[in-house]
């Protein structure tokens, strides 16, 4: 709560700032701001979309938790290492972690009907270990982060054959409440 009036605070006084200048009857030249958003910025672009800070702030957080639930990690069989094409996304999802430090994930290790069935728990936890520390390599902290695994017991897809198996070998987000 004292957060959002210290932002309520500073989005008025950055509105009082750009209306006092707005005023000037002089002429000043400036320079361009180089790239990037300052505080400044953002709080009269905020004022000018209709959205109050503690609005672009849920909207944030929202669009966050999809980016976070919409990546997903395949792996190859037998393995859990991360591929490259991985990576990206991970490096999109911890950068919204580390942004709202309140987010807490579970990552879930799935693997196909191959194995047994205490394989392929084991290696289901391995692969969700491996995201883990790869986020927490990244600057996530290790507290927001939980892994379980579901070896062969919650396919994405029903069935048999190579293309069925390579999307059950997965790592997934779900948001903890």
């Amino acid at each position: 709560m004292r957060n959002m009036k210290r932002i309520g605070l500073a989005l008025f006084m950055a509105m009082m700032l750009a209306l006092s200048f707005g005023c000037s009857k002089q002429k000043v030249a400036s320079t361009p701001e180089p790239a990037g958003t300052t505080a400044e910025q953002s709080a009269v672009e905020s004022a000018s979309s209709g959205m109050t800070a503690e609005q672009e702030l849920a909207d944030a957080l929202s669009k966050g938790r999809m980016t976070i639930t919409d990546s997903k990690v395949y792996f190859d069989f037998d393995k859990f290492d991360i591929k490259a094409d991985y990576r990206e996304p991970l490096k999109g999802a911890a950068a919204v972690m580390k942004k709202f430090p309140q987010l807490r994930v579970l990552v879930e290790g799935h693997c196909d009907a191959r194995g047994t069935e205490e394989y392929n728990l084991a290696l289901g936890e391995r692969r969700a270990r491996t995201v883990k520390e790869y986020l927490m390599v990244l600057g996530v902290s290790a507290a927001q982060i939980e892994v379980v695994s579901f070896g062969e017991e919650r396919p994405a897809v029903e069935g048999t054959g190579e293309a069925v198996w390579s999307k059950n070998r997965r790592a997934e987000f779900k948001i903890i409440k």
